[in-house]
């Protein structure tokens, strides 16, 4: 079973999402939140395994809740109705597991967090599009220019070390490319022709080496360093 918590300011919001997510056979939500300080909160006294995370809220954001999580074992959803601005890019630095738009269907909503509690990324289509595009076009001499390992530039693109990146093995690099393409472990456990734990372990290890708190921020690097078709 996951368990989840629903945090939305809005009332009506965010009961449709716990009647969505309670209509499902394996995910139960354990408590709601009307602002990040309750979110964290109840993440912590619950143990459970994914909050949805609403961005605007009072008191403290979904951006600030988010980095109080980061480490914790829970994983963070990041629902929002904005599909690229800074909320998104503190969301990605703050560890968030996935984003999401609030115009994504009942089907799709609860599918993400399955794949989420699986421990894979999610970004919406329509997020992935804007991100690439504007790591694609960061490289026009903001922060401190493309192409530098280790740069950051003011939209918030961060590329591994180049030291970090050589770590990876042949192997480990078709799997952050999958994963750059936006492949599950089951999807890319299929076309490299491995198991489906042993896709996670790679996943797992690839983190580690190039110091990424999320699978989301695996799938920018591999944008970042030219490894997708």
């Amino acid at each position: 079973m996951i368990r989840v918590v629903v945090a939305e300011d809005q009332w009506a919001v965010r009961s449709g999402l716990v009647m969505i997510l309670d209509a499902a056979d394996d995910i139960e939500v354990v408590a709601e939140a009307a602002d990040g300080e309750e979110a964290v909160a109840a993440a912590r006294r619950t143990g459970c395994d994914l909050v949805l995370m609403d961005v605007r809220m009072p008191r403290k954001d979904g951006i600030a809740a988010t980095r109080e999580l980061a480490g914790s074992g829970t994983d963070v959803l990041i629902l929002t109705t904005f599909d690229l601005d800074e909320y998104v890019f503190g969301a990605l630095r703050a560890g968030a597991a996935g984003f999401l738009l609030k115009n994504i269907e009942a089907d799709g909503l609860t599918e993400a967090v399955r794949v989420v509690a699986r421990g894979e990324g999610m970004i919406a289509p329509a997020v992935t599009r804007r991100l690439i595009s504007t790591f694609a076009g960061a490289g026009d001499g903001a922060g401190m220019g493309a192409g530098q390992p280790g740069a950051r530039a003011a939209s918030g693109r961060v590329l591994p070390a180049a030291a970090s990146v050589a770590e990876l093995t042949p192997r480990e690099r078709e799997v952050l490319a999958c994963v750059g393409e936006g492949l599950s472990n089951r999807q890319l456990a299929r076309r490299l022709g491995i198991t489906e734990p042993t896709a996670k372990t790679h996943v797992s290890r690839i983190l580690a080496k190039l110091d990424l708190q999320s699978r989301v921020q695996a799938a920018i690097a591999a944008q970042e360093l030219g490894l997708t078709r």
